[in-house]
Order: C-alpha cells, then sequence, then structure tokens
C-alpha cells in the first residue's frame, strides 16, 4: 500500500489551487466514486438486515444510542451517497465518450451496448441475488437518455436540478393524495362495519383496496411478522417475496423514479464540464460552497429528521397523518437538503484530496472507485448471504446500531482487497466481464 501511496504523490500534490493534470483528474473521481459506493451501504444495510417499522422502537427515543446512529445517517448520508454516484455516473459518461473520440473510435452504438449490458445485470441482480435496491437496472436506461443529451450546454442541464425536484415533490403528493384516498374511504368503511350495518359494494371494495395496498406497500403488524419469516426462510420463498416487489420498482414505478437519477446524471455532466468534479476550481469557491451546503443544508435535513421524529413515530402514527394532511409540505425540504449536501461533501473531500491529506485512504479509494461495479455487487452477495435465511440467517437479529458493524467489516474489506487486485489486474472481475461483452472482445486481464 505504501507503493501505491507513493506513486499518487506526484498527481495529487496540490498546495495551491493550479489545476490537477488529467491523471488526478480520473483518480479524484476515482476517490469520490469509492466514498459514494462504500457510503451507498450506509442507506442499504437495513434493507438486507431489519424488519418492517424496525425503527419504530427507538424512533423517539433519544436515550437509545440507536436514535443517534439513525440521526447521523439521516441527516448527513442518506440521499446524499446515491446523489453523489448519479452525479459521477453522469461524469462517466463524457469520460467514456471523451477517451473513445480521442482513439478515433465510434461511441454511439458501443455505449448503448455498455448500457443494456448494465440493464441485464440490474436484472440479475435484483431477480437472482434478490437485492431489491438494485439502481444497476435504472441506471442503465438513465445513462442511454444521458448520452443522447451529452451535448446540452451545462447552463440548461443544472436547471434540470429544481425543476426535477418540483416534478418529483408534485409526484410524490399525487402518490400521497392516491393513498389518503383510499385510507379515509377504508376508515369510513371500516366504521359502517364495526356498528353491524350491511356494507354496501362500494365500501366492502374500499377495505379490499386498502387492503391490497397495505399488502404491497405498507404492511400491518401481522403482515410485518410473516414478512420476517418469508426473509429467514429459503432462497426460493425469499425469492417469492422480493422479486414481485422489485418487478413493480422496475416497470411500474420506473417512469417515477426515473426523474431523480437523470437529474442527477445531468447535474454530474455539468459539474464535470465545469471542473467541480475534478478539483479545477479555486480551493476559496470549494470552501464557500461547502459553506454554504452544509450552513444551509445540515438544517434542513435536521429539521425533516426531527419532523418525522415528532409526526411519524409509528405505523399508527403515520397514517394518522395520512389521513390528515393533504399536502405533505415538507417533502419539499429533501431534494434542495440533498444537494446542498452532497455539493458540501464533494467539496469537502476535493479540499483534503488537493491539500494532499489522508493520501493512503484516499489511494485505497480510488481502487475502490475503480472496483465500483465488483464491489456494488459484492455488497449484495455478502449481505444476502450473512443476513438472509438461505445464508447465515441472521435477518432481525440485531440492533440497528450493530448492523453498521457489519458495514465497517465490509469497507476494511474492500479498501484492503481492492488496491491488491488491482496491483496485478488491470480491472475489477465484473469491470472485465462488461468490458468484454461492451467490446464484445475478450479484454486483457493481467497486468
Amino acid at each position: 500500500m505504501t507503493t501505491l501511496s507513493t506513486e499518487l504523490t506526484p498527481a495529487i500534490a496540490l498546495p495551491t489551487a493550479a489545476p490537477v493534470s488529467e491523471t488526478a483528474r480520473i483518480r479524484l473521481i476515482d476517490a469520490l466514486r469509492g466514498v459514494a459506493l462504500l457510503g451507498i451501504l450506509l442507506m442499504n444495510i437495513p434493507g438486507f438486515s431489519m424488519p418492517n417499522y424496525f425503527s419504530e422502537s427507538f424512533k423517539s427515543n433519544p436515550g437509545d444510542v440507536n436514535f443517534w446512529v439513525s440521526a447521523v445517517i439521516s441527516v448527513v448520508f442518506e440521499g446524499k451517497m446515491r446523489a453523489l454516484f448519479g452525479m459521477l455516473f453522469g461524469a462517466g459518461v463524457l469520460l467514456f465518450v471523451s477517451q473513445k473520440a480521442s482513439a478515433g473510435q465510434s461511441t454511439t452504438w458501443l455505449f448503448i451496448r455498455r448500457m443494456l449490458w448494465l440493464v441485464l445485470f440490474g436484472l440479475f441482480h435484483a431477480h437472482v441475488i434478490l437485492w431489491i435496491g438494485d439502481i444497476l437496472y435504472l441506471y442503465g436506461w438513465c445513462g442511454i437518455i444521458v448520452y443522447l443529451c451529452r451535448k446540452i450546454k451545462p447552463k440548461y442541464l443544472v436547471l434540470c436540478v429544481p425543476i426535477v425536484g418540483l416534478i418529483d415533490f408534485g409526484v410524490g403528493v399525487g402518490v400521497h393524495q392516491f393513498f389518503r384516498m383510499r385510507r379515509i374511504e377504508y376508515v369510513q368503511a371500516k366504521a359502517v362495519e364495526q356498528t353491524g350495518i350491511p356494507l354496501t359494494e362500494s365500501q366492502q371494495t374500499a377495505i379490499e383496496k386498502w387492503e391490497e395496498l397495505e399488502k404491497n406497500f405498507i404492511p400491518n403488524r401481522e403482515q410485518a411478522k410473516e414478512n420476517t419469516q418469508k426473509m429467514k426462510s429459503d432462497y426460493a420463498t425469499v425469492g417469492g417475496y422480493i422479486r414481485p416487489m422489485a418487478l413493480k420498482g422496475q416497470t411500474i414505478f420506473m417512469p417515477i423514479e426515473v426523474w431523480d437519477s437523470l437529474a442527477l446524471m445531468f447535474l454530474g455532466l455539468a459539474l464535470y464540464q465545469w471542473g467541480f468534479l475534478t478539483g479545477q476550481w479555486s480551493n476559496k469557491s470549494y470552501k464557500i460552497v461547502m459553506a454554504v451546503g452544509y450552513g444551509l443544508g445540515l438544517p434542513l435535513a435536521a429539521y425533516s429528521f426531527y419532523h418525522g421524529v415528532v409526526y411519524s413515530p409509528n405505523l399508527e402514527a403515520a397514517l394518522l397523518r395520512l389521513e390528515q394532511v393533504a399536502i405533505p409540505w415538507t417533502g419539499l425540504i429533501y431534494p434542495f437538503q440533498r444537494m446542498l449536501l452532497v455539493m458540501a461533501h464533494v467539496s469537502l473531500l476535493t479540499l483534503l484530496y488537493k491539500w494532499n491529506w489522508l493520501q493512503g485512504l484516499f489511494a485505497r479509494l480510488e481502487a475502490v472507485g475503480r472496483m465500483a461495479f465488483t464491489n456494488y455487487i459484492m455488497h449484495s452477495v455478502i449481505c444476502t448471504l450473512f443476513f438472509f435465511g438461505y445464508g447465515l440467517n441472521y435477518f432481525a437479529e440485531f440492533q440497528y446500531y450493530q448492523i453498521y458493524f457489519v458495514v465497517l467489516a465490509i469497507w476494511i474489506l474492500q479498501l484492503v482487497v481492492s488496491p491488491i487486485w488491482l496491483r496485478y489486474f488491470r480491472f475489477g472481475p465484473l469491470e472485465w466481464l462488461w468490458r468484454s461483452l461492451t467490446y464484445w472482445k475478450r479484454q486483457p486481464m493481467w497486468r
């Protein structure tokens, strides 16, 4: 590891605000991608390990260590790591195009084939490895759209972010209204049922519709217990539970989810061209972005967390609020606090990188970022085999704070293994496979 750090020193020793070299630009992006990749596991790990409504036991209890772990994760990292990953994916489109253009290669069909393979990897990830939170499928389709829009001027691409934020809020309100209407109809029908008066056909339908929504999206207490038992069962049972939900995410909800990812990728295109993601801004500029981002973003994110603690501490309170609140205005906070904080995070990391601090750690993060595809899938393989019933069956066995010891172990593993692997091989194993499939030719692997 000392050798690798020493090799990086000339490229990142930037005591002043001078532009970094082309090699260092790519290395900085690799390091940021490594941070995003490891950070995403902070948000994904509960999906692998925790039952429905796991946070109810500590959500309103500041005396519980789980409360504070949840607060830090929610305020500092939730949504920000995925946002960073999306931005870097967008920047990666231009990196791919520029590298191929400089070599005199045609890029359009090559890139589309690359993205279609990513879509297939995403299907395998969701339906065979059984991770419901897969992003590869979504990113594959988004990547094609981003490629077609890559020549749009950065200032127009940046406008997509607030526009999509407002669109997301509007869509969220629409979904809220849909659930709210079904819930109110259900509550009214149940009230009639309790009086002993025979239900009308529409009232019976209202009960059936809500119970179907509960089953798929808001499981009641009994259904939550059943879901836990399914996750602690064999592969076929776990797959039977996860695959239908994954399929809905990749079909029915795809038109809703695609906009947020596209906005982040467009932002990444713009920020790459402006030099923000490549360390080309002055140190003063990064400090200003960091001060504004943390100064505004942290209070907004903290308020969002506080609001959830006060008004939605458990399932019953959340359902009551669903009935009472027509428009959840606090939802407007999320897209803006997320962008403020992700910009601040990038600024902080870039300054540390340019100041030549934590060289050894950054060198390891670069290796993790270069193997992001392999490491992302490795997260799912390790976690499913550790937590799911057909593996070690630790699902719903740990306290919330304890699952982050698993995260730490995976981080250490990947920070150690990734640099060692890249000493001997040109690519991570899945990067090599993806590259070979893209070019439809076996690529050299050994250094």
